[in-house]
């Protein structure tokens, strides 16, 4: 059909009122003792005609939209994919339905999807925030609309989050270097002032001085994360002799890093030991398999769930939570202790 139907034309045919159209298309029709016959009636038309409910015209009657959003960086990247997939099974067994975005972390992008959003009413976000949306955020908790922020957080803003202990994850890596006989531990990294980025430096540059060691670092540009090889590439090259070891801060920077060290024929871990903060199946399987930082993914998905629906629970605001959860270092071949020829 042409027109779009509304509940108005259905009752108008059916010479029924529109709230008896609305009880049965809401599932309401026993709880208001209404007739199975009129229910069949009516719930035939309604596919004869191929009725589609405006999904925001509900939302406006419920206030619920049983729509939950979720915002991270790359939905490809192997950390928030893991995330979302987990979450993804529990929201849809408990009555929800998820839309993922990718916000590359661009504030505007995120910015903008925020609105967008938050005018469809859905019922929460589920956000790894992109730097600068700290009004955003704040006009989420203004508004009560339920949130939980992930891997990053606004120092300055009280509100759910659920980030790991990104400092001591680094910090306990140099440390296992050092104690396997690393002497010269780079560590390479985005340039970035993001809370998990910048405790992972942090973390680093703290072992070294423990010690007595002084940090090697490469900072790479964001907007040249996906395309970091000629950056790590050169900077292998001119410290190759001045380097035995490196941590990788993400997942995708140290895929690159692996891809680099093998086109120049490094040997690991001999020649060099490698740590990537992030685990991954990859890093099991391949030859020397790779030690990583391992983020809890499972706890982390049931730390957000569990946080969000009790917010959407909620008929008023409930006191905001701020879960820190554990790394753990899952030693593998490349960071063993080397063995001077």
């Amino acid at each position: 059909m042409d027109k779009k139907i509304s509940i108005n034309d259905i009752a108008r045919e059916l010479k029924v009122s529109t709230t008896t159209v609305s009880f049965v298309l809401n599932g309401k029709a026993q709880e208001k003792r209404i007739s199975e016959g009129l229910v069949k009636i009516i719930l035939d038309y309604v596919e004869r005609v191929g009725y589609k409910p405006s999904h925001l015209a509900k939302s406006l009657r419920t206030g619920k939209s049983n729509v939950i959003v979720m915002l991270v960086e790359d939905i490809s990247d192997p950390f928030f994919s893991s995330i979302a997939r987990l979450i993804e099974q529990k929201t849809y067994d408990s009555g929800y339905k998820i839309v993922f975005c990718s916000t590359e972390n661009d504030t505007e992008k995120t910015r903008e999807l925020i609105k967008v959003f938050t005018y469809r009413k859905v019922d929460g976000f589920i956000i790894a925030p992109s730097p600068g949306i700290e009004g955003e955020i704040q006009s989420l908790v203004d508004q009560n609309i339920p949130f939980v922020l992930f891997d990053r957080f606004f120092p300055g803003l009280h509100c759910n989050s659920v980030v790991v202990d990104n400092y001591t994850g680094t910090y306990n890596a140099v440390h296992h270097l050092a104690k396997n006989g690393y002497d010269r531990i780079a560590f390479i990294t985005l340039q970035s002032t993001q809370t998990q980025m910048d405790q992972r430096l942090r973390g680093y540059t703290k072992a070294l001085v423990e010690l007595g060691k002084k940090p090697i670092l490469k900072q790479i540009p964001y907007e040249l994360h996906l395309a970091a090889e000629k950056e790590i590439a050169g900077f292998m090259e001119q410290n190759k002799n001045s380097l035995d070891a490196v941590i990788f801060a993400t997942n995708y920077l140290g895929i690159t890093g692996l891809e680099v060290l093998n086109k120049l024929n490094i040997k690991l871990p001999n020649e060099l030991g490698i740590i990537v903060f992030d685990d991954s199946t990859l890093f099991k399987l391949i030859t020397p398999s790779i030690t990583a930082i391992a983020q809890p993914l499972q706890e982390i998905s049931d730390q957000i769930i569990q946080i969000l629906f009790k917010a959407l629970a909620a008929d008023k605001p409930i006191e905001k939570r701020s879960v820190l959860l554990q790394t753990r270092l899952i030693e593998r071949k490349s960071s063993a202790e080397r063995i001077l020829i």
